[in-house]
């Protein structure tokens, strides 16, 4: 049981919520919509009045302009006692935001930073912006699955022995596909050479409620986590924690650069869903968490007799695999059925209208939090009852190219800062072979880059992000999301 000395009945930033209504204030001030009365009435009937009258400014509105009563630092100091960590920092910015305020606290202007391949591309975003020079640490691939697992300790060691000036490590876990590192073995190789490690643990906010749950990161021995409570928690989208923790990281320098990065509009809304969210956690969490534990393990059962699927979980425990796997990430291979993941999500959508979260080659990811039941659950396993059946009338998946494993690990030929802000040429894609990337090419979800700026295009590569958009592969991020022209360096 973790040990809590602040009195978590509290909601500070719900309850200024509540008395700025009470008190009947009234500011002219933004949002210049005034609690809805200048509003849209369309938009008042679909966003609802109270969403409109929550909206206000978090200083000089639900707080004073000297921020007095301290509001979010009290809520912020519950987040931390709630989870264990030194500091939480409250970011309206989601973890994209987070995970660059890390960077830019541990590695500085174009310092060196190790980094799992497999990161998301806001870290891709974040080296961009702040200079820092990636030193990019090799996953565990599986060759099979064709996905990748968060680094060994192994690996981590590797790279320190190969860069030992850089001024960290950032890994991420859990990965999108629910695969988690063994954390305390990475932080251990980190400490040893006085350095910290930074999780993006944008999925795993709800970790330290639960024992069987992978190990939160700050358990393990982290220095720095960063957790989208929009995601397996209970807040609005782009609500996320900045936590830290130890001696190696100066709490008021992170919190400066977070602050760097952060609006001076942040959203009452979402601060006040995460005040709601630690209280809840804290007071109901375990029982919730069992609940949606519990409801997982039967659904993995059910699913995986519809004839044509496959739930991916001994595989992804197997040697030279993942250290650990969270139980509410559903991972469902539909190979067999001869369609793609693209397709299955597509058609779940569109014939039985769900959404599902990820979607790749081969496999579909439902994720599961505490909010879910046995009635949600029935829902996907009769839709996905319906895909099975379906599957025949659809169109036979198209094959997808995929490079040889390590093919992704590519160093950088100059810095990713370098050549995004350089001088650029666009060229065709058939030519794009051999120059150096100018752009981010991100298949999303799950967002993880395949080719990062500064990094020399091969033509495996591109045959894979080819083949992957004619197969249904999304790419949001290159200035041609069809990919038949490049944007790289001029050299």
């Amino acid at each position: 049981m973790r040990h809590r000395t602040l009195d978590h009945r509290a909601a500070p930033l719900l309850e200024a919520v509540a008395d700025y209504h009470r008190q009947d204030r009234y500011g002219f001030t933004p949002p210049g919509h005034r609690q809805g009365a200048g509003a849209d009435p369309r938009a008042r009937q679909v966003l609802g009045d109270q969403t409109y009258r929550a909206d206000m400014l978090a200083s000089g509105g639900l707080d004073d302009r000297k921020s007095s009563h301290g509001y979010l630092a009290r809520a912020e100091k519950l987040m931390a006692d709630a989870v264990g960590s030194r500091q939480a920092f409250f970011s309206t910015a989601g973890s994209s935001l987070s995970v660059k305020a890390a960077m830019l606290a541990v590695a500085g202007d174009r310092g060196e930073l190790l980094i799992g391949r497999d990161a998301h591309k806001s870290v891709v975003a974040g080296l961009v912006f702040t200079g820092v020079e990636p030193r990019w640490v090799e996953v565990r691939y599986d060759a099979d699955l064709r996905l990748a697992h968060p680094p060994s300790p192994q690996q981590l060691e590797q790279a320190w022995q190969r860069h030992p000036d850089a001024a960290g490590a950032l890994i991420v876990s859990p990965t999108p596909y629910g695969t988690c590192a063994d954390i305390a073995a990475l932080a251990a190789i980190c400490h040893r050479r006085g350095k910290p490690l930074i999780v993006d643990e944008a999925w795993g906010a709800h970790l330290p409620f639960h024992e069987d749950l992978p190990t939160w990161a700050m358990d393990a021995g982290a220095d720095i986590c960063v957790v989208s409570v929009h995601k397996m928690g209970t807040g609005f989208e782009q609500g996320s924690v900045l936590h830290s923790q130890g001696d190696l990281i100066d709490a008021a320098h992170l919190a400066a650069c977070a602050d760097l990065l952060m609006t001076t509009s942040p959203s009452a809304i979402v601060y006040a869903a995460l005040d709601g969210w630690r209280g809840q956690m804290v007071e109901h969490g375990h029982q919730l968490l069992s609940d949606a534990i519990d409801l997982a393990r039967g659904l993995r059962l059910e699913i995986d007799r519809v004839p044509g699927l496959h739930v991916v979980q001994d595989e992804l425990l197997a040697v030279e695999a993942s250290h650990d796997l969270d139980p509410l990430q559903i991972l469902i291979d539909v190979s067999a059925l001869g369609i793609n993941g693209y397709q299955a999500a597509d058609w779940l959508r569109e014939h039985r209208r769900l959404d599902l979260g990820l979607s790749d080659h081969r496999r579909i990811l439902a994720t599961l939090s505490m909010a879910d039941n046995r009635g949600t659950g029935r829902r996907l396993v009769a839709a996905l009852e319906d895909l099975a059946g379906a599957a025949p009338e659809l169109p036979a998946a198209k094959k997808v190219q995929f490079p040889a494993p390590g093919r992704f690990d590519i160093e950088p030929v100059i810095s990713p800062r370098e050549a995004f802000f350089g001088r650029t040429e666009t060229v065709p894609a058939g030519k794009a072979a051999g120059r150096v990337c100018a752009e981010q090419i991100t298949p999303y979800p799950p967002g993880i880059p395949a080719l990062v700026p500064g990094e020399r295009i091969s033509s495996e590569i591109l045959d894979y992000l080819r083949t992957g958009l004619a197969a249904g592969m999304v790419l949001p991020d290159p200035a041609d999301k069809s990919l038949d022209t490049v944007r790289v360096v001029v050299e």
